[in-house]
């Protein structure tokens, strides 16, 4: 990314956010305990709906992770790391597993398409991640 660790973990440890830069995330709401519901879709035609719940926030050491709920069930976290002057490595790492009827069923016939579907996804976040840093 281009900007230093603190500036992109600044922009990621607000999720509620994430619909003004990742066009992906179509809505994210917090509410009063601290969580993040988000609705998600990228090019298939099926949206989720995911929970995020804090579990390690910690900007010392780049770190932000997260519970998921919902459609899909797991955890998410950032790690980001410093990559020459006023660059960040931000490595995204995932495990989940589909909740949702439909996904469920989905899950073993449609997993090339839904794995496609999600790296679409991926890289169109750090595409708009990328241009929202250059542009604060």
């Amino acid at each position: 990314m281009p900007a230093p660790p603190a500036a992109v973990y600044a922009v990621l440890e607000h999720p509620e956010h994430y619909p003004r830069w990742w066009p992906q995330v179509r809505a994210a709401r917090r509410a009063g305990d601290g969580t993040v519901t988000t609705r998600v879709r990228s090019a298939a035609p099926y949206a989720l709906t995911v929970t995020l719940a804090a579990r390690r926030r910690d900007p010392a050491a780049g770190v932000l992770e997260a519970a998921l709920t919902g459609d899909v069930e797991g955890w998410a976290r950032w790690t980001l790391t410093p990559d020459g002057p006023r660059r960040t490595l931000a490595v995204y790492e995932q495990d989940v597993h589909a909740r949702a009827p439909l996904l469920r069923r989905l899950a073993l016939p449609a997993r090339p398409l839904l794995r496609a579907n999600h790296a679409l996804m991926m890289r169109a976040g750090r595409r708009a991640l990328a241009e929202h840093l250059r542009a604060v």
